[in-house]
């Protein structure tokens, strides 16, 4: 059944523009295999990439990795502007599945958010499967946390303003690797921003989507790929760790405040719908947006009017999630009708 004509009218153009992605299944037993897919990939996108904003500068990394493991490469992306204190600090995880992309890729999100938020980001050149199968590619992304929070002083931080974000397979990451530092308590994560994450191996697998969702960009076959390189088994089998599939997590409490976007075309929508259902549940602030006529890397319509809802929306989450919480004023405290610093009864 086709679902092309309930996509927005504005989104549809992208539809034809997006290369298509093909994974060679014998790519799970010679990785080599996705090498020219990986590098046409990122040629294609870097052809298409806009400059570096002005207002802010980019320095290339190498921090230690998880224990026995190579060296991490960050990007770090810094406002040019004098700080006048301690910036927030964003933690940008790229998607592609788990299989292809890198973090050159995401530049033009993470360097917005670095001049928008007045941030410094740093984004994680994590090790793609399945050359490294989980649990790799999330204990890259915590020695980056790790690293982060280390530096704090040095990097012009406050480790207390930590905020994790990622899209597709990159909310995945975020969104486990927020599990995981919350079950080590070591760093602090203040604020998850999940853009259309990836988040439960069983859908498309052992568990059947909507009929309307996953036509366009990320497919039922492309995830099915993508989670069985990073498991490295089938998806949908018995168990699956929750720092991979993060809605395997039995516990959602303690979690950090969440923003959650997906289209309503996605193959992800249910889950990542579910997934806020019971973070709510579970007692964490959750802001959930779910956007009409829009499939997988809708954002990429830059000029629809979904795209720009939702970077209004995305934009003012991440504000707010790095923000800190600055203390009450009388007028917001003073119930309405009553000016601020009256006390007792209304009209007393």
């Amino acid at each position: 059944m086709s679902t092309r004509h309930l996509v927005d009218p504005e989104v549809e153009p992208i539809l034809d523009l997006l290369p298509q992605i093909a994974f060679d299944r014998a790519a799970l037993r010679d990785p080599a295999l996705l090498a020219p897919l990986r590098q046409a990939l990122v040629e294609a996108i870097a052809a298409g990439k806009p400059p570096l904003r002005e207002d802010v500068s980019l320095e290339v990394r190498h921090i230690p990795g998880p224990p026995g493991a190579p060296e991490v490469r960050v990007l770090v992306y810094r406002p040019k502007a004098a700080a006048t204190g301690p910036r927030p600090a964003i933690l940008n995880i790229h998607g592609g599945g788990y299989v292809i992309l890198t973090a050159d890729t995401d530049e033009p999100k993470a360097a917005g958010l670095a001049g928008d938020c007045d941030a410094v980001v740093v984004s994680v050149g994590y090790r793609l499967a399945p050359e490294t199968p989980h649990p790799g590619p999330v204990e890259d992304c915590y020695a980056a946390l790790a690293w982060l929070n280390r530096e704090a002083t040095a990097l012009g931080i406050d480790p207390a303003r930590v905020a994790v974000t990622g899209d597709s397979a990159g909310g995945g990451l975020a969104a486990a690797l927020a599990l995981l530092a919350r079950d080590r308590g070591e760093f602090a994560i203040a604020f998850q921003h999940l853009v259309y994450p990836m988040l439960d191996d069983r859908t498309g697998s052992t568990v059947e989507p909507s009929p309307v969702v996953g036509e366009f960009v990320w497919t039922r076959e492309q995830s099915r790929f993508g989670w069985e390189a990073l498991l490295g088994q089938p998806p949908g089998t018995a168990g699956i760790s929750p720092y991979a599939a993060p809605a395997r997590a039995t516990d959602l409490s303690r979690l950090p405040p969440t923003f959650i976007a997906c289209g309503a075309l996605d193959l992800f929508v249910d889950e990542n719908i579910d997934y806020a259902r019971r973070l709510a549940f579970a007692g964490v602030p959750v802001e959930l947006h779910v956007y009409p006529g829009a499939p997988h890397g809708f954002p990429l319509a830059y000029a629809s009017t979904v795209a720009r809802a939702f970077q209004r929306d995305s934009l003012a989450a991440m504000r707010k999630g790095v923000a800190g919480k600055p203390a009450p004023t009388a007028a917001a405290l003073s119930p309405p009708g009553r000016p601020p610093g009256r006390t007792g009864r209304p009209g007393s």
